[in-house]
């Protein structure tokens, strides 16, 4: 079948085959996080091979496409390069592409191989015709972790972005908002003594009033689509032995902001309302957003699709301007053994981010 006309040459199962060829190459190579050279080699050398000027920094490729104009709103396609460790419960080689009727198996072809190379094909069709957009081409690193050398490293040196679609598996339906998190260490302290003479100031009782308030305190700006902001208690030590009364109690509190809130704004609400002393250990994994009137938004949904909320965090919390996902695959396969992608499903975005992208005016009113 063939694509947009406007599409140059390029037609969709000949950009179809090279995206599985290049995405069959790419579970071939551990490209654990931080761990992921060999993976950007390859990638960098297929950009380079398709005649594209490529960019690197770390183990974060990139490339524009040819018509960059100032003035014009700028699109950056992204998704990420690295994996997460494979589980012990796979059932076959996790590194050894394999093919079974519709499914290709191996680690990272859902999450998220297949957004990777499906936007790697449309940008090199979008590429060769004039947009009335700029177009950037990004593949980035260390994204399941966070990673001070992923695409915090890329973003300062792209040009200035308006715009971007992050290749996640979401069935190709758009993720609108994204839950950020916050991580909170609390510290409750007391005095310590013997157990046996009732002695000191128990930590772990200085923490009840706290550990109660964050289990039944509700934020009141609700989402509708990622719901409310969310606190969890996940970890607690105290105590060094029996007969010793602790003199800290050490928590650890999972924080799920929507886009409602601003992490700093939770944090100092928080503090303000426990007697643990807190800490942040970062601030920047922030919740997400981009409005449904964006003509990017508004055309997927001309197109028979379903804005949602997605709970799972991606390099959507470190762009600083309107961002949504968009790609093949499911998020419930995503870290799982025997982990597959369908290849339908890659032919599937190939064509929707072409008939989204195609001619569009990213120009919001």
């Amino acid at each position: 079948m063939k694509t947009h006309a406007a599409i140059a040459h390029y037609d969709s199962s000949t950009l179809s085959a090279e995206a599985l060829d290049l995405l069959r190459s790419l579970i071939a190579i551990p490209s654990v996080s931080r761990d992921e050279t060999k993976a950007a080699d390859l990638l960098q050398a297929r950009i380079h091979n398709y005649g594209f000027e490529t960019h690197r920094e770390a183990n974060n490729v990139w490339a524009v496409a040819p018509h960059y104009t100032e003035g014009r709103p700028t699109l950056l396609l992204n998704a990420h390069i690295d994996t997460v460790k494979p589980v012990e419960s796979w059932t076959r080689d996790p590194f050894a592409p394999t093919i079974e009727g519709d499914r290709l198996y191996g680690l990272g072809s859902n999450d998220c191989g297949g957004g990777l190379v499906t936007l790697l094909q449309t940008f090199r069709a979008l590429a060769a015709t004039d947009q009335p957009y700029n177009l950037i081409y990004l593949a980035s690193a260390e994204e399941e972790v966070s990673g001070i050398n992923g695409i915090r490293r890329a973003l300062p040196l792209l040009p200035p972005i308006d715009v971007a679609i992050v290749g996640e598996p979401t069935g190709m339906q758009p993720a609108v908002a994204e839950r950020g998190l916050m991580v909170l260490d609390l510290t409750a302290h007391g005095k310590s003594g013997h157990a046996a003479r009732q002695e000191g100031i128990n930590a772990i009782y200085e923490a009840m009033d706290d550990l109660q308030w964050l289990r039944t305190y509700r934020f009141g700006k609700v989402s509708p689509y990622l719901g409310a902001t969310q606190m969890t208690v996940t970890v607690i030590q105290a105590g060094t032995q029996h007969n010793v009364v602790p003199d800290e109690c050490r928590m650890v509190v999972d924080i799920r902001t929507n886009e409602l809130y601003d992490n700093e704004e939770v944090f100092h609400f928080i503090d303000s309302h426990t007697k643990s002393e807190a800490k942040a250990r970062s601030f920047h994994l922030r919740s997400s957003h981009i409005p449904l009137s964006h003509p990017l938004i508004r055309r997927c949904t001309d197109m028979g699709m379903q804005p949602f909320g997605s709970p799972t965090l991606s390099d959507q919390a470190l762009m600083p301007f309107p961002s949504f996902k968009l790609g093949p695959g499911q998020s419930s396969r995503s870290h799982a053994a025997d982990e597959y992608i369908c290849l339908g499903e890659m032919e599937h975005a190939l064509c929707c981010y072409l008939q989204l992208l195609q001619g569009t005016d990213l120009r919001t009113p």
